[in-house]
């Protein structure tokens, strides 16, 4: 038997909005705010679940009916990058039909009640042909990502042309454009001119005027009429983003084939599976370098490895179990907005003159990304996990999203190659809460956990989970465990199945639950909750107006 514990006494989560002013109502009175922890909706808390499919890497025939896929799958903010480069090709010259046609994809957006993001640039990366920026750009004397006269010029007009496609769709207006993110990576990352050749010829640059030309071209927006409740940037890396004024915006990818633009032998495991609490002015997380308080803003994401597309050096296979785990761990470390790149895969266009439109590095016409929907739609494994996951966040999100986070001593600190040491963490208020367990690493081969107890110090008790005996944590298994969790009334002291979905049916109480592999479903209840209980086959069916299901 390994015996695990962690003191989960202290104070809540101490949350505050004073020094924010994001936020904005609709005409239909409902209103999305932000506190220093999570997104709210009519000023309750909002766990966002977003994801990118990129309208003009799809075939608009079937927009409507990806878009739906993903709301089935759990998604309830889109996300979508606006590449300069597919709608200004030739100076001047803007298109907004076929594949282009914004204005369509944000109306069924609208029409399914799917919140969106534009990612408007003008520097999107994307891993497309000058990060986005249009090839006559190259050739003009201006510098660009800068607060060069010229190129806030340019970048103004193509402002201007999107204002006006998306005219009326902004959320203050009814539509459902909640946010915009302006440039990416901004004194971060470059991306080579495809005008040149090879990987050591001219590069754009990463960006330059710092903060003042984030502000600038959140000015350019808004007299554009993109205004919306929150404007974003990407923040990892030390990259451009004004407290604020935008709300930065994390992520994190297992897979990193950049990384192969340097010689060397094989991919190495990464830090991303190791518990953090990102929510911390104390702890350090591994890839977190806010400029700012941890505990004043939110720790949300954008940029979740959904997959990751193939290089012409590396060449991988994503498994769906990466996916899933990734997920749990930013949600474990007070991550209340999730955000995954990409979502959806899909195809670059051609040019117009026989350009292809991709980095140079990357397939010519192929974006799929391994995402758990594929270039064409399939549905993949990821898929099924990811929708069971939002499925439990969308049933306690509510609950959730004002936990704090709790981690045993050293978790943050856990070595990838550690094969021995339990990876957990807690996520607790009044009592109750999730225990979050995860046994993947990429790059790297764990094994079976078994026999594992959880002794939880609350106030007043220690909770052992499970009560007696040990559960079993397979290699490859990350989950979501509750205790002293209220089930429709009763009083759920814990179980060792993760909560998915309830339904009413006829007046009665549905729970489905999730059995992790490996692990045998236990439901300990409170005795003075409940009425009468029957058990049948491992599941606990209460016969006061309510069933489980696992």
């Amino acid at each position: 038997m390994k015996t695990c514990g962690i003191s989960l006494k202290g104070p809540e989560k101490h949350l505050h909005r004073d020094h924010i002013s994001m936020g904005g109502s609709n005409p239909a009175g409902t209103h999305i705010s932000l506190n220093n922890y999570y997104l709210e909706m009519n000023h309750q808390p909002f766990f966002g679940i977003m994801g990118e499919i990129h309208f003009s890497r799809t075939n608009p025939d079937v927009w409507e009916d990806e878009l739906l896929k993903m709301k089935n799958g759990g998604i309830n903010i889109i996300s979508t990058y606006l590449f300069w480069l597919h709608h200004e090709e030739e100076e001047g010259v803007f298109r907004w039909d076929g594949c282009r046609n914004v204005r369509l994809f944000a109306e069924l957006c609208r029409k399914h009640d799917l919140f969106l993001v534009l990612r408007i640039g003008p520097f999107c990366h994307g891993e497309v042909r000058n990060g986005g920026l249009p090839d006559w750009l190259f050739g003009h004397p201006i510098q660009v990502r800068s607060n060069d006269p010229g190129y806030l010029a340019y970048a103004g007009r193509l402002y201007r042309e999107i204002g006006a496609q998306v005219s009326g769709l902004m959320f203050k207006d009814g539509g459902p454009i909640i946010g915009i993110q302006l440039e990416n990576e901004h004194m971060h990352a470059g991306a080579p001119w495809e005008m040149t050749v090879g990987n050591s010829s001219d590069w754009i640059s990463s960006g330059s005027n710092g903060e003042s030309h984030i502000l600038k071209l959140k000015e350019l927006a808004k007299d554009a009429g993109l205004d919306a409740p929150l404007y974003t940037c990407t923040g990892w890396g030390g990259a451009t983003s004004p407290e604020g004024e935008v709300l930065a915006l994390w992520g994190g990818y297992a897979f990193r084939p950049w990384l192969f633009y340097e010689p060397i032998s094989e991919h190495p495991a990464t830090e991303e599976y190791a518990f953090m609490d990102y929510h911390s002015n104390k702890a350090w997380s591994f890839n977190y370098d806010a400029k700012y308080n941890h505990e004043d803003w939110p720790y949300a994401c954008c940029e979740m490895g959904g997959g990751m597309s193939c290089f012409y050096p590396y060449r991988f296979t994503v498994p769906a179990e990466s996916v899933a785990a990734m997920a749990i761990i930013k949600i474990a470390g007070g991550c209340n907005l999730i955000g995954y790149y990409m979502y959806h895969g899909g195809t670059n266009p051609t040019g117009r003159h026989g350009a292809f439109l991709n980095e140079y590095a990357l397939p010519k016409l192929n974006y799929d990304y391994q995402a758990p929907l594929g270039e064409f739609g399939q549905t993949r494994d990821s898929y099924r996990r990811l929708k069971r996951l939002h499925a439990f966040l969308e049933t306690c999100g509510t609950e959730l999203a004002p936990m704090r986070t709790v981690l045993p001593e050293g978790a943050s600190a856990v070595d990838p190659h550690d094969v021995d040491t339990v990876r957990f963490a807690v996520r607790t208020s009044s009592g109750g809460g999730f225990l979050f367990l995860n046994n993947y690493q990429d790059h790297w081969e764990m094994h079976d956990q078994k026999d594992l107890r959880f002794l939880l110090e609350l106030e007043g008790e220690t909770r052992s989970l499970p009560a007696r005996g040990g559960l079993n944590l397979t290699k490859d298994t990350s989950c979501i465990l509750p205790f002293h969790f209220d089930l429709s009334g009763a009083h759920l002291n814990y179980a060792t199945a993760q909560p998915i979905r309830h339904l009413t049916v006829d007046g009665e109480m549905y729970w489905f639950w999730y059995a992790p592999r490996g692990m045998t479903p236990e439901y300990c209840f409170d005795a003075a909750s409940v009425a009468g209980i029957r058990t049948d086959f491992g599941t606990v069916c209460l016969s006061e107006g309510f069933k489980l299901f696992t």
